[in-house]
């Protein structure tokens, strides 16, 4: 998983500098281009701190499956999953409304940028609540091994992290 996370993180690294090349090199400086709609900054932050804090609970889910085993962090790993839950859908409702107001993924090299490094992290982030999703199914069962809740954290760890570094370059 760590190698995995290794090659995504030179992923988003790429898209980053892409994104910064082009938005850096627009004539005059107007960015967002003229005629496109302002990305939604306070509304996305409301959705990041819901991300945010699923990492944290996410933290204390491990602590309790470590020292008091699973039904300890039944609680903790059910919020996270909610949390990330409302992360993804809230990030989902927010490209219907920017399609509806005309962003889309040919406007605008803005609407093509935002897309696919947003979008890029949505097939992540859907990834890992899968993962913790199974995570929960296996605690559930009484087989959840150390290894595997590690595992699934550390990718959505990676979600989390990731996030905020995004919405500085894409939302601010």
């Amino acid at each position: 998983m760590a190698l995995f996370l290794g090659a995504e993180a030179m992923l988003f690294a790429g898209l980053i500098s892409a994104f910064q090349i082009v938005k850096n090199g627009v004539t005059g400086g107007l960015w967002p281009p003229p005629g496109q709609p302002r990305l939604p900054v306070l509304e996305t932050a409301i959705n990041t701190s819901a991300l945010m804090a699923s990492g944290v609970v996410l933290f204390l889910a491990w602590k309790a499956f470590k020292a008091d085993g699973a039904m300890a962090a039944k609680g903790k790993l059910l919020a996270t999953i909610v949390l990330g839950g409302f992360f993804v859908l809230f990030q989902g409702w927010e490209w219907v409304q920017l399609l509806g107001q005309g962003l889309t993924i040919r406007s605008s090299q803005m609407g093509g940028f935002f897309y696919l490094m947003v979008g890029t992290h949505a097939l992540h982030a859907v990834g890992a609540l899968y993962g913790l999703i199974v995570a929960y199914r296996r605690l559930l069962e009484g087989n959840l091994t150390r290894e595997v809740f590690a595992t699934v954290a550390l990718f959505w760890y990676f979600v989390v992290g990731v996030w905020p570094v995004l919405y500085w370059q894409v939302y601010l």
